[in-house]
C-alpha cells in the first residue's frame, strides 16, 4: 500500500513538473516573445558591429601613424587642408627624381589613337 502511495505521489510531483516545462516552452514560442528575443538579439549584435568598426578606425588610424613615422611623412600644420607631405630635403629628391624620369621617357596618349 504504501509502494502503491509513493508511486502515485511520484508520478504526480513528475506530471505536475513535466506540465510546468512545456508551459515556460510554449511562452517562450509564441510570437510575441519570439520578437522581443529576436530584437534583443538585433541590437546586441549591433552593439558587436559598432564596437568592431570602432576597433578598426583605431587600428587604421595607429597603423597610419606608424607608416607616417616609418616614411617620415609629418602632418604639416601650415597646410589649410592639412595634407601629408613629404619632409623638405626627400621632397626635393623626390621632386628631382620625378623630373628625370619624365624627360627620359616622353608618353603621349594621343600617339596611340
Amino acid at each position: 500500500m504504501f509502494r502503491r502511495a509513493f508511486w502515485f505521489t511520484a508520478g504526480a510531483a513528475a506530471g505536475v513538473w513535466a506540465t510546468t516545462k512545456v508551459n515556460r516552452q510554449l511562452k517562450k514560442l509564441t510570437p510575441e516573445s519570439l520578437a522581443a528575443q529576436a530584437a534583443d538579439k538585433a541590437v546586441e549584435a549591433g552593439h558587436r558591429l559598432k564596437d568592431f568598426a570602432l576597433d578598426v578606425k583605431a587600428g587604421m588610424s595607429q597603423r597610419e601613424d606608424e607608416l607616417n613615422d616609418a616614411l617620415g611623412l609629418h602632418q604639416d600644420p601650415d597646410r589649410p587642408d592639412n595634407v601629408t607631405a613629404l619632409p623638405g630635403p626627400r621632397r626635393l629628391q623626390a621632386i628631382r627624381n620625378d623630373k628625370t624620369t619624365h624627360s627620359k621617357f616622353s608618353y603621349n596618349r594621343n600617339e596611340d589613337h
